[in-house]
């Protein structure tokens, strides 16, 4: 009876220990995980582009994009909710982290100079 006892009691702080270990582990992988997490911040009227996800499941091609828009930002909350405008005017919400920015590329072309090579003339 009385070994039972102490057996049981070394089983109950062998498992406390354990937990104590996992608990130790799981705050290290959270704080090496939250240290990666970049903040994205994004303002009215910036242009983003949308990460669809579904691209790579269902096989629409190796070479198509996965990201879609440029979708304009109509309101960002603290939360992370990101409400997107698309071109026909419709309204929705998207967790921001599936968003980046859109960088337009310039309109102007600048002058590039030319030169030209020729080969020497054989005699």
């Amino acid at each position: 009876m009385l070994l039972e006892i102490i057996e049981e009691c070394n089983y109950q702080n062998w498992k406390n220990g354990e937990r104590k270990h996992i608990t130790i582990y799981k705050e290290r992988v959270k704080r090496w995980h939250d240290k990666r997490i970049k903040k994205k911040e994004f303002t009215p009227r910036d242009k983003v582009l949308l990460f669809n996800s579904r691209v790579k499941l269902f096989g629409h091609g190796k070479l198509q994009s996965k990201w879609e828009g440029p979708f304009k930002v109509i309101n960002s909350s603290s939360h992370g909710a990101i409400t997107l405008q698309n071109d026909e005017g419709t309204l929705f919400k998207i967790n921001g982290q599936r968003l980046k920015l859109f960088l337009e590329p310039n309109k102007e072309l600048e002058e590039i100079d030319v030169v030209y090579f020729y080969l020497p003339m054989e005699n």
